[in-house]
C-alpha cells in the first residue's frame, strides 16, 4: 500500500498522471519482507478460511506481486518487474529501469522500493558477530563504526530518456548518464562483508559506461 501511494504521488509530482500518459510505463521495484502478512493475516484463521492463501498472497500481500499489482491498478503496461536484491534493491530497480528505457521497452519507468519494519519501535538486542548496531547508531565511514540500524520507508522515482523529458517540458531533478551491476562473489571475509574490490569494479564499469572520469567527480553520496 506503503509502495502504490508513493508511486502514485511521483507520478503526480512528475506531472504524468497514467491516465495522461498513452505510452507504456514500465515498473521496477522491491520491498522488504511483508511482516504484516505472516503475523496478522496468516495467523486470522477466520480470514485465511474464508477467503483462502491464494486470493490473501495474490492481492496485494506478497512482496512478488507488489508491482504487478500497481501496473494492474493504475493500468500501466510497460514492464512489471519484481526486484530483490537485499539492500540494493532500489538502486539496482533503478538500473534495469534505465536499461528499460534504453532499449525502448517502455516510454516511463517508475523505480523504487519499500520496507515497513513491524511492529513499530521495537528495537533489538545485539549479538556478538551480526550486523546490527551495539550502541544503535550508524557510524558510516567513521572510527566508531560496529553496525548498522533498520528503518522503514518508501522511496520511488519516475524515469525518462532525457530527450522526451525536455520535449515535454519536465521539470528534470537528475540525470543519470550510467549505472552498472555486479556481483562480489566469494572475494570477501563473509558473506554479509563487503568487497572493496568488487564495488571498485562496479564504480569503473560505471564511470566507464557514463564516459564520466574519476577527476571530474568532486561529489559521492553513499
Amino acid at each position: 500500500r506503503h509502495f502504490l501511494e508513493t508511486a502514485w504521488e511521483a507520478l503526480e509530482n512528475a506531472g504524468h498522471p497514467p491516465e495522461n500518459f498513452q505510452d507504456p510505463v514500465g515498473v521496477f521495484g522491491g520491498s522488504g519482507m511483508g511482516s504484516y502478512f505472516y503475523f496478522n493475516i496468516c495467523s486470522n484463521r477466520d480470514l485465511v478460511d474464508s477467503t483462502g492463501m491464494f486470493l490473501l498472497r495474490h492481492t496485494g500481500n506478497d512482496k512478488d506481486f507488489m508491482v504487478t499489482r500497481l501496473s494492474h491498478v493504475l493500468d500501466l503496461k510497460g514492464p512489471s518487474v519484481n526486484v530483490q536484491t537485499a539492500c540494493s534493491t532500489s538502486l539496482v530497480a533503478t538500473h534495469y529501469a534505465c536499461q528499460s528505457l534504453l532499449n525502448g521497452e517502455c516510454d516511463m519507468a517508475l523505480a523504487g522500493g519499500v520496507t515497513i519494519e513491524l511492529p513499530h519501535a521495537r528495537g533489538y538486542l545485539y549479538k556478538e558477530g551480526e550486523i546490527l548496531s551495539p550502541d544503535g547508531h550508524c557510524h558510516a565511514f567513521d572510527h566508531r563504526a560496529q553496525g548498522t540500524v533498520f528503518g522503514s520507508g518508501a522511496g520511488v522515482v519516475v524515469l525518462r530518456r532525457l530527450e522526451d523529458a525536455i520535449a515535454d517540458g519536465d521539470h528534470i531533478w537528475a540525470v543519470i548518464k550510467g549505472s552498472a551491476v555486479n556481483n562480489d562473489g566469494a572475494a570477501k571475509a563473509g558473506y554479509l562483508a563487503p568487497s572493496v574490490d568488487g564495488q571498485a569494479a562496479a564504480i569503473a564499469d560505471a564511470q566507464a559506461l557514463s564516459d564520466v572520469s574519476a577527476d571530474t567527480i568532486d561529489y559521492i553520496e553513499c
